[in-house]
């Protein structure tokens, strides 16, 4: 079993930056993906950043490349997102999951944390 708990999130002017953090408890392998993904009402959920627990190997969806950065502190166990250039459109509920594939599909994430809202003004 593996624990997320995500914070970080609030409320941000748009251009602004937030970082967010993931902290992870339980039986993590080091062969673990750590994802990061966002949720608006009655959308799909969408993939945002991904890195490998143990290489730190990372892929980013096109939509984010350039603004987000996704990073790990394994001492810590935690997997971050540093938001920068944020936009009206970033608004969304965001989570993170460990998986044992690093994947852009949900379905290939085993465990996933509450979520933390950002939200972006314009």
């Amino acid at each position: 079993q593996v624990q997320l708990v995500e914070s970080g999130g609030g409320l941000v002017q748009a251009g602004g930056s937030l970082r967010l953090s993931c902290a992870a408890s339980g039986r993590i392998s080091s062969s673990y993906a750590m994802g990061w993904f966002r949720q608006t009402p009655g959308k799909e959920r969408e993939f945002l950043a991904v890195i490998m627990w143990s290489g730190g190997g990372t892929y980013y969806a096109d939509s984010v490349k350039g603004r987000f950065t996704i990073s790990r502190d394994n001492g810590k166990n935690t997997v971050s997102l540093q938001m920068t250039s944020l936009k009206p459109e970033d608004t969304a509920i965001y989570s993170c999951a460990v998986g044992r594939w690093p994947s852009p599909s949900p379905g290939r994430y085993d465990y996933w944390g509450q979520g933390t809202q950002v939200t972006v003004s314009s």
